[in-house]
């Protein structure tokens, strides 16, 4: 297998190829901000429209307005919970849903012009071609996840599926990750802090990372997070919600009960807590600590601290949408504190 060193030597300068990577990582880490916003502020419905080669312009006449607001008012949302709006109201919604569409037609520009360019000039290092085009296919999956999440919230009730809002998360995670790891990859040489149970533990708390935001994504499509946020970490008074079990088995409790999803994002997120101090702590006493592990360390404990304001205030649009940039900037930092703790290949 081709060493690293290989992969970059056939290019003059793979740093170009890493700053675009991490460009458009940053671009997708603002997506998942902007969709938090739109989320958080209901907005995500407001567009029944899916076209995803001439629906980047908003309406531009009274007349488009207009057309765009009926298509509105036979959906669910307006029916059961907007019949209230007026054309002004709607303009407000709409244009999140449509910021955040746009901004993800801009990610496909922003990543596939200069992929294009980089392949044609025969920039791109050996090994990386299948990585680039795999990234362009999930970005294309992720925009056609994002309608079939939209449609869930057309049909009957004024509300995506939560399943689908977990899945729609996790491919942008996905995606963000493999921007990181790539960008990583050609730009750091050496494995100065490199330690194989280091690295596992690195591995460990990502994973604790990942459970907790999928549960983050079930709390948020459920509204759970407007159940019992007037105490932490007890819900109604105990340990465990009073309603706990509303199921016959835990795991339908766990991925349908308000309760008992809020419970478990709650103490996955503690959990998650624990295990990246513990690998701070783990890198202190191997004497193998780096800014990225400390970085790591303070943010899970803002995260945290995000969180449980999000809870308490209601979901504040504000915290919330913080709270869910924190998880983006969280697991940016572990996958460099992965990158950075990778064993030698010699070693044992």
């Amino acid at each position: 297998m081709p060493s690293q060193t290989s992969h970059t030597k056939s290019v003059k300068n793979p740093r170009a190829i890493a700053i675009w990577l991490f460009f458009s990582a940053f671009m997708v880490f603002a997506m998942m901000v902007i969709g938090a916003i739109t989320r958080l502020s209901e907005s995500g419905l407001s567009m029944v429209e899916w076209r995803p080669l001439i629906g980047a312009l908003p309406p531009l006449n009274d007349g488009e307005w207009g057309r765009v607001f009926d298509l509105y008012r036979e959906t669910p949302e307006y029916q059961k919970k907007n019949s209230w709006m007026e054309i002004t109201d709607f303009k407000t919604i709409f244009f999140w849903e449509w910021l955040h569409r746009l901004w993800g037609r801009t990610i496909g520009l922003v990543f596939a012009l200069p992929l294009i360019f980089f392949w044609t000039r025969k920039m791109i290092p050996h090994g990386y071609h299948p990585k680039l085009f795999a990234l362009l296919i999930l970005g294309g999956l992720q925009g056609l996840m994002g309608w079939y999440m939209v449609k869930s919230g057309l049909i009957d009730q004024p509300a995506v599926s939560h399943y689908r809002l977990a899945a729609h998360l996790s491919l942008a995670f996905l995606i963000f990750s493999a921007l990181i790891w790539l960008g990583l990859s050609l730009t750091i040489k050496t494995r100065r802090f490199g330690n194989r149970a280091l690295n596992l533990h690195g591995w460990l708390a990502l994973a604790f990372i990942i459970m907790t935001m999928i549960w983050g994504a079930f709390t948020a499509g459920l509204d759970a997070g407007l159940v019992y946020n007037d105490s932490f970490p007890k819900m109604g008074g105990g340990w465990l919600p009073p309603d706990f079990w509303k199921y016959d088995t835990a795991w339908m409790n766990m991925l349908e009960n308000h309760s008992a999803v809020q419970f478990a994002h709650r103490w996955l997120a503690v959990t998650s807590v624990i295990v990246v101090l513990s690998l701070w702590l783990h890198g202190a006493l191997k004497q193998k600590t780096f800014r990225a592990l400390h970085a790591a360390a303070l943010m899970a404990l803002a995260q945290m601290g995000l969180g449980i304001g999000a809870l308490l205030s209601g979901v504040h649009i504000h915290i919330a949408a913080a709270h869910q940039a924190g998880a983006v900037f969280l697991i940016g930092l572990i996958l460099m504190c992965i990158y950075q703790t990778r064993p030698a290949k010699n070693s044992a």
